[in-house]
């Protein structure tokens, strides 16, 4: 339970302004059609010519079949989009992935599978006495992939948070072979935010539950055999839990999003973001969809759970703080003897429910000001977890002794260690609603002491800007203007780099006040102002994560 040892803070939400005026953000989250061939863009300003490659972006993309509607943003069906860069010149296409649930839904011209926040209705062609029965029926996992690209063994997949994802081909955004962790190790379901080593290992988490218990698994899938023969499938051979960290409540299991690694360390943070098993079991008898099984209980201490990477051992040190939840995580790295970690937090876990369609549509003004204020405001935050620790280590004074640095972390009594955060912000990001969507330059810096990252500030539903952090100074560098609404950012380097933030960033930037005004901006990621933009002809919805693949 929590130990309330902070004094209570002001909530994030009421530390930002109150939003007035807000534009409806309906038009962001409608249905819209593929482009499976690629066509051309309008270029205004000039794309560098070193960037070569695809900006692969994922997530919803059709909202209905039928007369049959989805509740929740999350459910809408995957679409993924692809930019492709030569030579300062991209062209644009996208596909929806033609996973069972796609295709089923489209065969029936209903829903017939069940998302995260809507149940699919008993088939009305059965009789009464089928249509009773069905709904005891335990509903399979969606194979519904729209959250991210992921990359396994050099091949990418699409990936939602269940046990399902799909490989997909990153040129053509053919969709390909099903994936069932569930057929490699014993999971039941992993993130769609891996982490890669620097020899080519991916790492995971995923659950697993039985008569044991509720477990947090760490998963490892090895980087790809250079002696094999590279085959034209999925490959998972070598994938293994190397560690199961059982939960601290077996019949209120944590929901987590992605996790901490740093180069020796993995952390996994155990929020108080609860779900509910039993109903989790009887939610299709009850009619409820799976957001409904998800509850923020702040009487639990956060938890973080601190793993040696390399020999998958948990340390018998218990760290707690106070409760928050996070989605997630910016980057982590040790610094003599400490494990600094920096992450999006929230300090109330209901907002995740609350992205329903019907919210996310409310009309502009009053009905959309009052749901965007009701929402927490998630800010960046620092924690630092002292390494080690013993039984010499001295109980109530703080073992943080890195300079410059607010964080503290306090042993309160023998194998436990209590920790309060430093917040990684000035006051000036409260006026851009708090961030969310973090990204870093990742291949030289994700583990390693860095300066910047990158995200989108939140001062509508969906992102209104884009911003830049020097974790530093937290001085912010802003990209934003009136009625565009920017994707999360990703950084690229440039051939030549020298320093961290040599390079661009790129975003897909919609608009709800003119048809087909969809466009791929690139910002010099060191000054963040504009070097040009790719106009593209279509609509494209508000989506989740992509990743840029060089070899496009």
């Amino acid at each position: 339970m929590s130990k309330s040892k902070e004094t209570t803070s002001i909530p994030s939400r009421e530390r930002c302004p109150l939003a007035k005026g807000l534009e409806s953000m309906a038009p962001l989250v409608r249905s819209v059609e593929e482009t499976p061939d690629p066509i051309p863009t309008t270029i205004t300003g000039r794309i560098p010519s070193w960037v070569n490659g695809s900006f692969l972006r994922n997530g919803p993309g059709k909202f209905e079949f039928g007369k049959d509607r989805y509740t929740h943003w999350f459910d809408g069906m995957a679409m993924m989009h692809r930019f492709h860069i030569r030579d300062g010149d991209v062209t644009y296409s996208s596909r929806f992935l033609r996973s069972d649930s796609y295709v089923r839904n489209s065969e029936k011209n209903r829903i017939v599978v069940s998302e995260f926040g809507t149940v699919a209705m008993p088939d009305p062609c059965k009789n009464i006495f089928a249509r009773f029965f069905s709904r005891f029926q335990i509903p399979k996992a969606t194979d519904n992939a729209s959250v991210n690209f992921v990359k396994y063994k050099g091949d990418y997949y699409v990936s939602t948070e269940t046990n399902y994802m799909r490989r997909v081909d990153p040129q053509s955004l053919e969709t390909k072979e099903k994936v069932d962790w569930t057929q490699y190790i014993a999971v039941n379901s992993a993130t769609a935010h891996p982490h890669y080593g620097t020899d080519g290992a991916t790492y995971n988490m995923g659950n697993s539950y039985g008569k044991g218990g509720f477990f947090y698994n760490i998963i490892r899938v090895p980087p790809p055999d250079e002696n094999a023969a590279k085959a034209d499938s999925p490959d998972f051979a070598g994938a293994e839990v190397i560690c199961s960290i059982p939960a601290a409540e077996p019949r209120k299991p944590s929901y987590y999003h992605s996790f901490v690694m740093s180069e020796n360390y993995i952390v996994f943070i155990e929020q108080p973001i609860k779900l509910d098993l039993l109903k989790f079991m009887l939610y299709r008898i009850q009619g409820k969809s799976f957001h409904k099984v998800m509850t923020w209980e702040p009487k639990y201490d956060t938890i973080f759970h601190l793993v040696n990477r390399h020999t998958g051992k948990v340390s018998e040190v218990s760290y707690r703080a106070a409760p928050m939840f996070t989605l997630h995580q910016i980057n982590a790295y040790e610094d003599n003897g400490f494990l600094v970690m920096d992450m999006c937090c929230g300090d109330d876990g209901d907002s995740i429910g609350d992205f329903t369609l019907e919210n996310l549509r409310k009309g502009t003004g009053e009905e959309m000001d009052k749901f965007y204020n009701s929402l927490c405001r998630n800010l960046p935050r620092r924690y630092v977890l002292p390494l080690t620790v013993d039984k010499k280590t001295p109980l109530d004074q703080n073992l943080v002794t890195l300079n410059g640095f607010k964080a503290t972390a306090t042993m309160t009594k023998p194998g436990e260690v209590y920790m309060t955060h430093e917040e990684l912000h000035d006051d000036e990001l409260l006026q851009y609603g708090g961030l969310e969507f973090p990204q870093i330059n990742y291949e030289k810096h994700n583990g390693r002491p860095y300066r910047y990252f990158y995200s989108c500030g939140f001062g509508n539903v969906f992102s209104d800007s884009l911003l830049k952090m020097d974790v530093h100074t937290k001085e912010l560098k802003v990209w934003r203007y009136p009625g565009l609404y920017p994707s999360e950012p990703v950084f690229v380097a440039s051939p030549q780099a020298t320093d961290e933030d040599d390079g661009v960033v790129m975003s897909v930037i919609i608009t709800p006040r003119k048809e087909k005004s969809t466009f791929l901006l690139v910002l010099d990621a060191k000054t963040f102002t504009e070097l040009g933009r790719a106009e593209v002809p279509v609509n494209v919805p508000y989506g989740t994560h992509g990743v840029f693949n060089e070899m496009g």
